[in-house]
């Protein structure tokens, strides 16, 4: 009864209020880097708290996947990511940092190469060495957009190899909000990367249209 009761608890728990998930690339490097696992909250959609900075997973909102999810085949693994015990081992799911939130007026770049948002530059210290604000996988990115209800517009850390909102058709570049599984809020394995996953300072106030 107690292994049976701890196992519901466990499934709950991660049907609710967190899942952990491994990192299959370098799209957020240096931040996640691949083969890291780490905690995602989903408490943190109860209370509306995706706000701009915070790094997401998110359900493919339709072809920014190449290949399809693949699953693993393996019974037991599959009862241990259930309950929560091992790490998500599907390849359906997506992670980038949130940029700009519903209502928002997303560039890049201003005249000294930044992403601004609501006519604020962002500093982006956690971008990849050597990347620039504009790299992506197709060259120089350039756009001019306001994020429309209900959605995000996100970005990878690694600029120059994520394939995110900057890359994607028009009908899909957005992420829509009930696509948002949780917010990372650490990297918990290999140990020598624990870390908390905390907003970055160029996140703030300020980028807040209806202040000031």
């Amino acid at each position: 009864m107690i292994v049976v009761i701890s196992l519901a608890v466990a499934a709950l728990v991660r049907a609710f209020v967190a899942q952990a998930f491994y990192i299959p690339s370098g799209s957020m490097e240096n931040t996640l880097l691949e083969g890291d696992r780490i905690l995602v909250s989903k408490a943190s959609l109860w209370f509306n708290d995706i706000q701009r900075g915070d790094v997401v997973v998110f359900e493919d909102p339709g072809g920014w996947l190449s290949t399809p999810p693949i699953e693993s085949a393996n019974p037991i693994r599959k009862g241990l990511e259930f309950i929560g015990v091992a790490p998500s081992s599907t390849e359906g799911d997506l992670v980038k940092r949130v940029i700009g939130i519903p209502g928002d007026h997303v560039t890049c770049c201003d005249k000294k190469g930044r992403v601004t948002v609501n006519d604020q530059p962002l500093a982006e210290p956690y971008l990849f060495p050597g990347d620039d604000p504009a790299d992506c996988p197709e060259g120089q990115c350039r756009f001019d957009v306001t994020v429309p209800g209900g959605s995000l517009w996100v970005m990878g850390d690694h600029r120059s190899v994520s394939g995110d909102s900057r890359v994607q058709p028009k009908a899909t570049q957005f992420v829509p909000e009930d696509l948002v599984v949780g917010k990372a809020v650490a990297v918990f394995w290999p140990l020598d990367r624990l870390t908390w996953l905390g907003r970055p300072d160029t996140f703030g106030d300020r980028l807040d249209p209806n202040l000031g």
